[in-house]
């Protein structure tokens, strides 16, 4: 049996000190959505705006019962507004997008249509881009590591226009700054059909990025972070566990030959040398070994018993809230 939804599409949109593009950005999708004839929810989430983001949006909330939004009592980060936006979403079909004006709500039709022939996930790929040099070459770095660390074949894995079936939003967890590597979550929580869309890229109308350098250093680290938990979040024992007990047998093999070794040095020797163990390198190497792979077996435990337990990486305070 199908499920019913009570909109077509909700449009998820994390927001930082935006408030002069607010008002358009919201004309542009309602006209956009209203044409085709799909139903709606727009969701700002504004991640604690020093500006007047949150009043505009009020303002635009009263004009237009489709507008929900959340107000952060300080800036979490952009993951935490699609986290918050994900599990107040409603429709269909889940679109993502900035609230800058640089992703064209003329994509989101398109996009449902994709979504609805069956894509679990679709990425935009701004194939024309009007960024800096500085910006374009460590992302296009950046796609090519992950898509040769995920198997994942997206050019644009930071794309903010996105769209995904209702069941994958609600599945995945995003965190810290997980948000570039969704489709890499996605995938792995056996959302495979990934596709891609190229999108129409605008430049910036107001304001200025709100993105700094600290991004490219942490891009790879997310990388292999969600590459990491992704794979063993639910069995740390065969990561930690399998390391520890190669470096546990090993240190016990040398630990058997210094021994061996000095047991024959005692009873077999003609020359009646006996080895001095203590001072062999090799002995604080089986020392080092059997410590180290104890520690790793008892990590890989632990973590068996911490996932038992909830792991709330997600609480965000929220100073206050319309429609939701």
């Amino acid at each position: 049996m199908s499920t019913v939804y009570p909109y077509d599409v909700s449009i998820v949109v994390p927001l930082y000190n935006e408030e002069e593009s607010l008002p358009e950005l919201e004309v542009w999708i309602r006209e956009v959505l209203l044409h085709h004839n799909l139903s709606y929810e727009i969701i700002f989430v504004d991640d604690g705006s020093t500006d007047h983001s949150w009043d505009v949006i009020q303002q635009l909330a009263s004009q237009n019962a489709s507008v929900k939004a959340y107000k952060f009592n300080r800036n979490y980060g952009k993951s935490a507004g699609l986290h918050m936006g994900f599990k107040a979403a409603k429709g269909e079909v889940v679109i993502t997008m900035d609230a800058d004006l640089q992703d064209s709500p003329d994509e989101i039709p398109e996009l449902v249509k994709m979504v609805r022939s069956g894509y679990h996930l679709v990425s935009g790929w701004k194939k024309k881009r009007y960024d800096p040099i500085t910006k374009t070459i460590p992302t296009k770095l950046y796609n090519w590591a992950a898509r040769r660390m995920s198997g994942i074949q997206l050019n644009d894995f930071n794309c903010g226009l996105k769209a995904y079936q209702h069941k994958v939003v609600k599945s995945i967890e995003v965190y810290g700054e997980m948000h570039r590597y969704i489709p890499v979550i996605a995938k792995w929580n056996g959302y495979y059909k990934i596709g891609e869309k190229v999108v129409q890229h605008r430049a910036r109308k107001y304001g200025s990025t709100k993105f700094g350098w600290e991004r490219f250093l942490y891009g790879p680290l997310d990388l292999l972070s969600i590459s990491f938990v992704s794979k063993f979040k639910k069995r740390p024992m065969h990561f930690f566990g399998s390391m520890g007990v190669v470096a546990f047998l090993f240190g016990l093999s040398i630990t058997g030959y210094l021994i061996f070794d000095k047991l024959y040095s005692i009873y077999f020797s003609h020359h009646g040398i006996q080895r001095d163990v203590v001072n062999n390198t090799w002995f604080y190497l089986a020392l080092v070994s059997i410590i180290l792979g104890v520690q790793l077996f008892l990590a890989g435990f632990l973590g068996e018993m911490m996932i038992q337990q909830s792991d709330k990486k997600s609480d965000y305070l929220v100073e206050e809230q319309i429609g939701l």
